[in-house]
């Protein structure tokens, strides 16, 4: 039986392909992780606009304030 040589040729595309996927899935990750940071950050930012964590103000009646 004859050896047959089987000659691995890489071509331009494939080349660029197999360099462009890596970078492509870690853009992918790390823009899901943006994103989910961005939403925490904008949740966390209407709860301090909304008032849950300001302090309750106390104010006097305008009699109250006359008597003193």
């Amino acid at each position: 039986m004859a050896e047959q040589k089987r000659e691995f040729q890489l071509e331009p595309h494939d080349l660029l392909l197999s360099v462009a996927t890596v970078p492509l899935l870690a853009g992918l990750i790390v823009g899901r992780a943006v994103s989910e940071l961005m939403m925490g950050l904008s949740q966390a930012s209407e709860e301090v606009f909304r008032g849950d964590r300001l302090p309750i103000l106390r104010f006097t009646q305008s009699s109250e304030v006359e008597e003193r």
